[in-house]
């Protein structure tokens, strides 16, 4: 893990070497020191050559024993045959920090990967900080800090942006020069050999200058420790992420480009929510994200105004809004009030405010102050569309809502539809600080993420949750099972797990004969489940090997002979041990599924769902990573479209909120307990208004 400080070698470089710079222009070592001395650094540069050519008008060294000891930042760009020499190199001087231009690593195949691992040990042992390889390099603004091979710099502005791929980081220069946008930092990661997202981080999140973070990622290398430094991080400063490859062509692509393995996107939606990720749906959702909170402030609450002069486009707002998390709420009597003394009497003052298609710039100026004074609002979208009477005036529009914004603590986006009759007012705005865009779509987007960020930022605390467990019991019994051979836990053998968990379980016997299942119910009581008891049948109620509800011995008995004969007719290679007998469940009950799952970049990922057809058909799913705070629980079971089922819908009885989210906390601990689980599922969990029981569970051993 590298610090604050140790980064400034990398960010704030009061000295430069560049290896591989020659007389050639269009050499990479030369592109990166003329781009240096194009964007004006002021610190020294020492290009390297085994000719000892002169550089640009710069002296160069022939060898890099020849640097001055203690320089801060060396770029190289050789060969991939040559970059581990000349790492080593500069570690003997030592350099405290490079970039590695060059590709023909990991993103080429196994001779690459082997190159690029080696490349990261010595950075490693050596504690050198290596950005790249194959990547475009950085630049810092503030510092005047073009390191990079990209001409097209960027002016100073509060947007830090990093990305994997280069074609990315192109694309968004050329996006932020367009709309006069500037950045704070711009870093291309390439295969992240050591430097990744979360060191770039812990980085940008102390960093004065930076107030958005925006990133662009394929693969996440340890995604513990991302979701670790984001949550850390986006409670300070907004971070916006673009995720490639949630697809399986899509992940299969990104193995490729980086060589690295992809996670579930499951997984990553997962770990962005519980870290506070805002992500972008696309290239300009994200870069419209960017541009509103570089320059707008948060909206304190999530009641918006919508002002426009046509009811359509301020309907698809209004529809946009109700579907987020933004509220179109009905503005103060004394705002209606105000508003009736200069609105005709035919416009809709009631939110979306619509001043009907004649209205003039004075009346957009007037209502704009109206709302902006009502607390009512959190925050403004201002829509125009280019009608005959108001074509002339849009320029004059956009100047008083850059005035009206002056003295107001409020955000407010525009959206300025048509095209070359508002092009020159969307410059307007957006060079004063005011997102315009073209669609009301994208407009409510960046409020409803600003909305969702300021709510993160001013949520409460997650309330952690250690429940009592034997974890010497538990993994005793995993070590049991592996060296048996045994990778898969069933029915009892699993309920002895659950136990050192502290699960709720209901009273199991497991009866060999009729006669012993008779025994058995009186024992734990009528009325009982009995299920067919086989290691090699998991999905037994949809085989029919499942019967609940018995009341006698008498219907046990024929209960028990007719699931051991069908059984044995259907599942053939199964071997049946005999069948289990189960106390029921709570009464007035519900069946839920809980599972997890071992995601490669995240660890544990954990599932809820009603049980049937909610989770297998419709996709009615939460999901959130190990290990569970008791908010995320509580999440968990109130997102899904089933809940009002849960809660008692229809004369329904309520169920046990606290129970069901005790188990889904227990499930993470004994998760996050035991790697060598790969993936459990313990269906159906019974929950009624009594409490809950896990009445079936399956574990798999890796």
């Amino acid at each position: 893990m590298y610090s604050y400080s140790s980064l400034e070698a990398l960010f704030e470089p009061i000295s430069i070497a560049i290896i591989g710079a020659t007389a050639d222009a269009d050499d990479p070592g030369t592109i990166v020191a003329s781009n240096l001395l194009a964007s004006g650094y002021k610190g020294k540069i020492f290009p390297v050559n085994a000719e000892g050519e002169e550089v640009l008008g710069i002296k160069a060294f022939s060898s890099i024993s020849e640097i001055p000891r203690f320089t801060d930042l060396a770029v190289i760009c050789l060969s991939p045959a040559e970059v581990l020499g000349a790492v080593e190199m500069l570690c003997e001087l030592p350099v405290r920090a490079a970039i590695v231009t060059s590709s023909g690593f990991g993103e080429t195949g196994r001779e690459g990967y082997i190159l690029e691992q080696r490349l990261a040990k010595i950075a490693k042992k050596t504690g050198m900080i290596i950005l790249g390889p194959n990547c475009l390099g950085l630049m810092n603004p503030t510092l005047s800090l073009n390191a990079s091979l990209s001409a097209d710099y960027t002016k100073q502005g509060n947007i830090a942006f990093f990305s994997q791929s280069g074609a990315l980081c192109n694309t968004a220069l050329d996006w932020a020069n367009s709309e006069g946008v500037g950045f704070s930092k711009f870093i291309s990661l390439g295969n992240k050999a050591v430097l990744s997202e979360a060191t770039m981080l812990r980085y940008l999140s102390n960093d004065p200058d930076t107030k958005v973070v925006v990133g662009y990622c394929e693969t996440l290398e340890d995604g513990q420790d991302f979701l670790r430094v984001a949550y850390d991080a986006t409670c300070k400063k907004p971070l916006i992420l673009l995720r490639a490859g949630g697809t399986s062509a899509g992940a299969r692509a990104a193995s490729a480009h980086s060589g690295a393995l992809t996670g579930t996107t499951s997984a990553y939606n997962a770990a962005f929510r519980q870290a506070g990720v805002l992500q972008a749906v696309d290239i300009e959702d994200m870069f419209n994200l960017a541009h509103a909170f570089s320059c707008q402030p948060l909206p304190k609450g999530g009641s918006v105004a919508i002002v426009t002069n046509s009811g359509g486009p301020g309907i698809i707002a209004a529809d946009m809004c109700e579907k987020g998390s933004l509220t179109v709420s009905r503005p103060s009597n004394a705002t209606i009030d105000k508003m009736k003394g200069f609105l005709k009497p035919y416009a809709a003052l009631y939110n979306p405010i619509d001043m009907i298609g004649d209205a003039t710039s004075e009346t957009y100026a007037k209502t704009l102050r109206a709302v902006i004074e009502d607390d009512a609002f959190d925050s403004v979208l201002v829509i125009l569309t280019p009608a005959a009477n108001i074509v002339a005036e849009v320029e004059k529009v956009a100047a008083d809502i850059l005035v009206a914004a002056m003295d107001s603590s409020k955000p407010i986006v525009a959206c300025f539809m048509g095209g070359h009759s508002v092009t020159g007012a969307r410059n307007l705005l957006r060079d004063g600080g005011i997102p315009c865009y073209d669609f009301p779509e994208a407009a409510v987007r960046s409020l409803d993420a600003m909305t969702r960020c300021h709510r993160w930022q001013n949520k409460d605390w997650p309330i952690e949750v250690c429940f009592r467990r034997d974890i010497s019991k538990a993994q005793s019994i995993v070590a049991n099972s592996r060296r048996i051979g045994l990778m898969e836990l069933v029915e009892l053998d699993a309920q002895h797990l659950a136990s050192a968990y502290e699960l709720p379980v209901p009273e199991t016997v497991l009866a060999r004969t009729s006669n012993q299942a008779a025994k058995a119910a009186k024992r734990i009581g009528y009325p009982v489940v009995l299920k067919v008891a086989s290691p090699q049948i998991s999905r037994k109620e949809e085989l029919g090997l499942v019967v609940t509800d018995l009341n006698t011995p008498q219907e046990l008995r024929r209960a028990f002979l007719e699931i051991t004969s069908r059984a044995a007719r259907r599942c053939k290679d199964a071997y049946i041990t005999g069948c289990l007998v189960q106390a029921m469940g709570p009464k007035d009950s519900h069946e839920v599924i809980i599972s997890f799952r071992r995601d490669a970049q995240f660890g544990p990922l954990i599932r809820f769902s009603l049980g049937g057809i909610h989770a297998d058909m419709l996709g009615d799913v939460s999901s959130r990573l190990a290990p569970l705070a008791l908010n995320d629980a509580q999440e968990m079971i109130r997102e899904i479209a089933a809940y009002p089922i849960l809660r008692g819908a229809r004369s329904g009885a309520a169920i046990d909120l606290g129970a069901l989210e005790d188990i889904l906390l227990m499930v993470s601990q004994m998760a996050s307990d035991l790697p060598e689980i790969q993936e459990a599922e313990f269906s159906p969990v019974i929950v009624g208004p009594d409490g809950a029981v896990v009445a079936n569970m399956r574990m798999t051993i890796g």
